[in-house]
C-alpha cells in the first residue's frame, strides 16, 4: 500500500440491492484530509475469459446480450459462481460450454479490473492452445444460441480496431495475444 492509499480510510458500506450476479453498495469513504466520498459501489465474483487458438484462428462466440439487446462477438468467459472453482478451472469449463472444444495448454495471459470507477470486477484471461473437440455444454439461454466463429486471428484483430467487435474483454485479450506474437 502506498502513502496516498493510507490517507483514504472506508467509514461505512450498506448494501442497497442483492441481484442475480452483482450486489449493488453505497459506501462511504473519508478522504486525506477529513473529506466524505460517498460512491455507489457493485461488487461482482469475477470472471474469465479465454482467447483458443487453434492453428492461427481464434474461436469466438456470437451471442445475445440483454443489456446492450444485441448479439455481440467475444471471446468465450464466464463468472466465477462454482464455490471453491479454481480460476483455472472456470476458464476451461466456460471454453467447453461455449465452444465444444477442451485444451491441453491453458496459460493466464493477463487480468483487469474491469471499471475500477465503480465496480471490484476482475477478469483473468487465459490463452487456450492444443484445442480438443468436445460436446459443448450450455447452460444459460444465451449459451443455448450462441453460434461458434472461428476468424483468423489478423481478421480478430482487425475486427477490434474497426469497432466490430467492443466487448472490452475481448478486446484486451485480441490485443495482448497480438501483441505477444509480434514480440516473439
Amino acid at each position: 500500500m502506498n502513502d496516498l492509499e493510507k490517507n483514504f480510510r472506508k467509514v461505512s458500506e450498506t448494501t442497497l440491492h442483492e441481484g442475480f450476479v452483482v450486489t449493488y453498495n453505497q459506501a462511504v469513504f473519508e478522504g486525506p484530509q477529513g473529506e466524505v466520498l460517498e460512491r455507489d459501489v457493485v461488487r461482482h465474483p469475477g470472471a474469465v475469459a479465454v482467447v483458443a487458438l487453434d492453428k492461427g484462428e481464434v474461436i469466438l462466440v456470437n451471442q445475445y446480450r440483454p443489456a446492450l439487446e444485441r448479439n455481440t462477438l467475444e471471446i468465450p468467459a464466464g463468472k466465477l459462481d462454482v464455490p471453491g472453482e479454481a480460476k483455472t478451472e472456470a476458464a476451461r469449463r466456460e471454453l467447453i460450454e461455449e465452444t465444444g472444444h477442451d485444451c491441453i495448454e491453458l496459460t493466464l495471459l493477463l487480468e483487469f479490473h474491469n471499471s475500477a470507477g465503480f465496480t471490484d470486477e476482475i477478469t483473468s484471461i487465459y490463452l487456450a492452445k492444443e484445442l480438443i473437440p468436445t460436446e459443448a455444454k450450455a447452460v444459460s439461454i444465451e449459451e443455448e444460441y450462441l453460434t461458434v466463429i472461428r476468424l483468423p486471428l489478423e481478421e480478430a484483430l482487425k475486427l477490434t480496431r474497426d469497432g466490430t467487435i467492443t466487448d472490452a474483454k475481448t478486446v484486451i485479450g485480441l490485443l495482448a495475444i497480438g501483441l505477444e506474437l509480434n514480440n516473439s
